[in-house]
Order: structure tokens, then sequence, then C-alpha cells
């Protein structure tokens, strides 16, 4: 069985603790993504996962078996790393073929499960390349083949698309998906980048500081994120803040005394609250909460617009083009069915945006 149960994990260096009670359940045949800042703690969870880290406290389960004292050879997984690693002096076929000749597999299926690979993959006409010969990507899908013809339950991937360049990454991103479609098999991608998180997993796993904010498909983290650091982390642009009073539920009073009014009331009836609106959640209107245009960035299919409200840098997504210029004064409504309530705190440093002159 290709499931995975993490049950309490907790890691720690000494006095120091980087992971405190992780728990996660993930499906058989699931994609389900582990995403974050750096240093939250989701690569050393999919090491302790491997059985590269030794895990301090609670349980990790592949199948229904525990596997916190199986050696990484034995938890029947197989990992692909960022760097590729692959033995420079051997050939695309020595290299996918490494660790079934380890095992002693009979030649006669290595050859056939390495054949099958290099179909899937694209690989036929560089089996009898060397490393130094190929592009980032096809280094890329030689490491992916070395792991397909494990046939192992679990696929764990740690960052693999962070060396190539922008195209090769939405090219591979592609590749990924399609592979995971066609083979069923559990998959567990760590990575920093929440468009890969986005557009490869069933589940995003949205971590922070070793603990795990929320766990939901991608557009449920989207459209109702649970805290203000998922709300902050999840979206290109990220989520525009206001913090201010909320004065009879429906007007948000900032520090500087504007005003602002809001299409719906904070059900809970805060006090003291940050709203979140994000970019493409704005119309322009003849009235509405005003700011002054910084910046127009057309790009054809939209326009996005950085303006200032309150002193602060506001984003706004427009579907198609506009004729507003720097140096005008908008007015933004937001949409109501796309505010969002927050308790009062300091934006997480992942939201915060450039100052615009």
């Amino acid at each position: 069985m290709g499931t995975v149960q993490i049950r309490n994990a907790r890691k720690s260096y000494g006095s120091v603790e980087v992971l405190h009670g992780v728990s996660i359940d993930i499906e058989e045949g699931e994609f389900v993504a582990l995403v974050g800042p750096s240093g939250c703690g989701k690569s050393t969870l999919l090491r302790m996962i491997a059985g590269l880290e030794e895990i301090t406290s609670g349980h990790i389960l592949i199948g229904d078996r525990i596997v916190n004292d199986v050696a990484p050879k034995d938890r029947d997984i197989a990992m692909v790393f960022q760097n590729y690693a692959l033995y420079p002096h051997k050939n695309v076929r020595e290299n996918m073929a490494f660790a079934l000749r380890q095992r002693r597999m009979p030649r006669a299926e290595i050859a056939a499960r390495v054949d099958k690979a290099a179909h899937i993959l694209g690989l036929e006409q560089l089996l009898d390349r060397k490393p130094r010969a190929l592009s980032g990507g096809q280094r890329q899908r030689v490491a992916m083949g070395r792991a397909i013809v494990r046939d192992p339950n679990v696929f764990l991937f740690d960052e693999p698309l962070s060396n190539l360049d922008a195209k090769l990454r939405v090219q591979m991103r592609s590749e990924i998906k399609e592979l995971h479609q066609r083979l069923k098999t559990t998959t567990i991608y760590v990575t920093h980048d929440q468009i890969e998180a986005m557009t490869l997993a069933d589940r995003v796993v949205v971590m922070n500081s070793g603990v795990i904010e929320q766990v939901g498909p991608p557009l449920e983290l989207y459209d109702n994120p649970a805290t203000l650091f998922v709300a902050a982390f999840i979206g290109s642009p990220p989520m525009n803040f206001f913090e201010g009073d909320l004065v009879h539920g429906t007007e948000l009073v900032m520090a500087d005394g504007t005003r602002l009014d809001l299409p719906l009331a904070d059900p809970q009836g805060r006090r003291r609250v940050t709203v979140g609106v994000r970019a493409e959640h704005f119309d322009l209107a003849d009235d509405g909460w005003p700011a002054t245009v910084s910046v127009v960035e057309p790009t054809g299919s939209e326009t996005l617009i950085l303006a200032r409200l309150a002193g602060d840098v506001v984003r706004i997504l427009i579907r198609g083009r506009t004729s507003v210029q720097p140096g005008e004064t908008i007015h933004l409504r937001p949409q109501r069915s796309s505010v969002h309530f927050f308790d009062a705190a300091p934006v997480p440093e992942v939201a915060q945006m450039e100052d615009v002159a």
C-alpha cells in the first residue's frame, strides 16, 4: 500500500526543535505538496519519511508498517533530489539501472524496466549518453527514471526543479503531473514555490516554523485561507492587507484615520482586524476606496496596477487593458464575496510588498 501516515512527528537538533508535532494522512495514489518558506521544516519532514533523518518522537507509517527504525532502502520509496545525483562516469542506461543491479535483479528484468521508464520519459535516444552531454531538463528526467524503475510505493521529490530555468520549470511541471496521472503512485513533493504546489498537487500542506498552517486542495487554500500566513503565502500577486478598527461592523478605520467602507460585515464582530482582498477581487468604480496609481504593468491579457492607499502599496489586477496612468486617483470597490477577515497581527514577511516610489 502507498499510504503515508505521519503521527505527531517531532524533530530536534539538540535543544532546537524544528518540527513541532506534525500529523498528516496521505492516501494511496495522492499527490501532496509540502510548501513553505525556507526553514519551515518541509525538507526535514521529507527526509524523515525517506529515513535520511531520524525522527525524535512520533511515528511514520508507510502502508501499515511503522518505519521509524527501518533503513531507507527497505522503505519501498524512491527519492528525486534537487541536484540530480547522477553518476558522471555512467551513461543514462547505467544510471537508471544502478539500484536494480544492487538488488541483483535479473538482467532481462532490469533491461525491461529501464526501457519502459525511458519510453515514458522520452529518453530512448539518450540511453548511451553520459550526464555531461545532457541538458538540465534531460538530467532531471534521468533522475526521475532512476526512481521509476524501482516501482516504489511512494515517490519523494525534494525541490527537483530548483536548478532549472523558468521555461524548463514550466515544462517539467507538466511532465511530472502527466507522469503522476499515468503511474498513480503516491507522491510527496517539497517546494518553496507556491505556484508549483498549486499546479501539481491534489492537496497542499502549508508549513511555517515547523508546524502545519493548513492542509487542503489548492483552490480551497486560495479561496478560504485559514490563517493570515496562508493568505499571505498562497497567491501571486500576494493578497492585499488592511489593518484597522472595525466600526459598526462594516467600516474599517485605519491608523492614519482613513475610513474604508466594507461590502459586508465581519461575521465575528471583532474590533481590531486585518482585512484581506486579492488583487483580482477589486473593481474600478466611480466611488470607493481612493488610491493613487504609482505603476501600471500591462502584459497584454491583463494589467497589474500598483497604487498607494493610506501609505500602503495595493496591487490591483485588471483582466484586459486599461487607460489608467501613474499619478491618477482611482476608486476601488472590493467584491463582496471575496473579502477576508483575520485577527489583527503583523502581516507575515512573505507577503510584504516592496516600496513603490
